[in-house]
């Protein structure tokens, strides 16, 4: 008995020794616990109020067992930042991620910006960027914004960055969190850094950071009205293309063409750098996608262009292709310099040797119509021009190129005396309505010409005081000689062509000089062969006086071969 109780003692002191040591550990973790508890306060103050706790408890039950408090960095506990959602990750969402959080002392920090910068962690989707940066405002000490996860469902990681208090590109971790997203959409924001944001640069149209578009893309917004120019930026891999466009009382817009084929363009809207004069930097990044496969050559524009304030809307691309005709349409700034004394925009068409020349009339600083690619299918090199503006009375027009471009018809007919050109409408229903009337006796083409001349020359009268003061004038066109029923040699050539056109007899204007004097005249193909006539010579004649006698003259119709040389000299002929 004893022997079996000494035995029990020494094991008991043997225990007594192994629970001593498992109490001091335990004491241990208390104490620690307590520690840790003092230092982070009160668990209302660590986990906000009764209602956020509700809400922890809630993403508890969701099955996230996994779930663990998003640790803030020294530096963001130094300038007493603050992050209230999300509180825990990792952070299960759809398609929008909610960020909103203090910061202490914003006064303090050297921009008041919070950067946030996300990376997809899986596949990335229709090569669109597997990251973006975003830029949060700072507000009264508060930072708060709804963000897109832009590539649809999977995980992301966020990194919350705050400024330096005194460097203004120096910002420091504020934490890092990951990011489940449940939803298939893919949608972007747009993504604005420091230098837009300081701009106040906000795009109405794309109003998204992804959209879809064919061929071109409306690009709208506002920005400070300090800023008197922004620069565009297209870029598809290697390639790229950019244009500065002019921003009037904060708001600018400008149609973009999307030049490299299907797929993503990425476009950057680049405001100045206001340290550097003369350079931009960005300021908005956004993301188109090209739906057609077209690919097309970018126009190429005069320091004029934007000079005289003009904006091409159509086309925005040099390359297109056309049947007969190509529109051309667009508006003048009108604060631009001569923007109120631009009554017309000028055309030209090149094709090999042969070119002809448009007038487009400017309403309410618009353009819009269509210029004629007359000389059959192939490549065309179009120019548009601006006029110079001048009270000089003259002869002649002189004109600025402001855009170049290609056009591609594929229309199977040259038809270069027939179709409307400059100054010669003959596609309007007045014209045509007149053409009838005069012709409604008339049946073979020889006829036709003849009828045309008859009426051309009894109707028109020469304007002597336009003659003598060289008062040439943009308008100057077929329409406006049928309205006034006076003018100079062109304006009776412009009257009647454009009513032998009507009439589908092919014709031209001739060019040379006649009595001493730049003249003009008219020949039209009829039976196989050009017939010339002078319906301004056949109208009368100048007097000794310097007057207009009035006195229809048939000589000047279809001459005999040798009559016109005695008087006219040819130099040319255009359409």
């Amino acid at each position: 008995m004893k022997s079996f109780l000494k035995i029990l003692r020494k094991a008991g002191e043997r225990m007594s020794w192994k629970w001593f040591s498992t109490g001091c550990a335990l004491l241990t973790v208390c104490l620690l616990g307590i520690a840790i508890f003092q230092e982070n306060g009160t668990l209302e103050k660590m986990y906000g109020q009764n209602s956020e706790k509700l809400f922890d408890l809630a993403y508890l039950q969701t099955g996230a067992t996994d779930a663990k408090e998003i640790r803030l960095e020294d530096y963001a506990r130094r300038i007493r930042a603050n992050l209230e959602k999300p509180r825990l990750e990792p952070v299960r969402t759809k398609s929008v991620l909610s960020l909103a959080g203090t910061v202490g002392k914003p006064e303090n920090l050297a921009v008041p910006y919070i950067w946030v910068h996300i990376e997809y962690r899986e596949k990335r989707k229709r090569d669109l960027p597997a990251t973006m940066d975003v830029y949060v405002p700072v507000k009264n000490g508060r930072f708060e914004k709804q963000i897109r996860l832009f590539q649809g469902k999977g995980e992301y990681r966020v990194f919350l960055r705050l400024p330096d208090r005194e460097k203004e590109e120096y910002f420091y971790r504020m934490t890092s969190f990951t990011v489940s997203n449940t939803s298939d959409s893919l949608a972007r924001d747009i993504s604005y850094t420091m230098a837009g944001l300081g701009t106040e640069l906000k795009l109405t149209s794309p109003e998204t950071g992804y959209t879809r578009a064919q061929q071109a893309v409306w690009v709208r917004g506002k920005t400070d009205k300090s800023v008197q120019k922004i620069l565009l930026q297209t870029t598809k891999g290697k390639e790229s293309w950019k244009r500065e466009i002019r921003v009037k009382d904060g708001q600018f817009e400008e149609r973009i063409p999307l030049l490299f084929g299907k797929g993503i363009h990425r476009l950057d809207v680049m405001v100045p750098d206001h340290r550097r004069r003369g350079y931009h930097q960005e300021g908005a990044v956004l993301y188109v996608e090209q739906t057609g496969d077209i690919r097309r050559e970018p126009i190429t524009y005069s320091r004029l262009y934007a000079q005289r304030g003009i904006h091409l809307t159509r086309p925005v691309a040099s390359g297109d292709t056309a049947d007969l005709s190509c529109r051309v349409s667009g508006y003048i700034d009108r604060s631009a310099p001569y923007a109120k004394e631009t009554t017309h925009m000028i055309a030209s068409i090149r094709k090999g040797k042969n070119k002809a020349t448009y007038f487009l009339p400017v309403k309410n600083y618009q353009f819009d119509d269509r210029i004629w690619l007359r000389f059959g299918p192939g490549n065309y090199d179009v120019r548009l021009y601006v006029p110079e503006i001048t009270g000089e009375n003259r002869d002649y027009f002189r004109f600025f190129t402001v855009a170049r471009f290609e056009v591609n018809s594929v229309a199977d007919r040259d038809l270069r005396y027939l179709l409307p050109s400059g100054g010669i409408e003959s596609d309007h229903p007045d014209i045509r309505k007149l053409s009838k009337q005069i012709l409604r006796h008339a049946s073979t083409p020889r006829e036709k010409a003849r009828a045309i001349y008859e009426y051309v020359a009894r109707t028109m009268t020469y304007d002597m005081d336009k003659y003598r003061n060289n008062e040439f004038h943009w308008s100057d066109s077929a329409l406006k000689s049928l309205r006034t029923k006076k003018g100079v040699c062109q304006d009776y050539v412009f009257l009647t062509i454009a009513l032998l056109r009507s009439a589908d007899l092919p014709s031209r204007l001739v060019e040379g000089k006649a009595g001493g004097q730049r003249h003009a005249w008219v020949e039209v193909r009829v039976d196989g062969r050009w017939l010339a006539m002078d319906p301004t010579w056949g109208s009368g004649y100048i007097t000794e006086k310097g007057t207009f006698a009035k006195r229809l003259d048939f000589r000047y119709f279809d001459p005999p071969q040798g009559f016109l040389d005695k008087t006219h000299r040819r130099t040319g002929f255009t359409y």
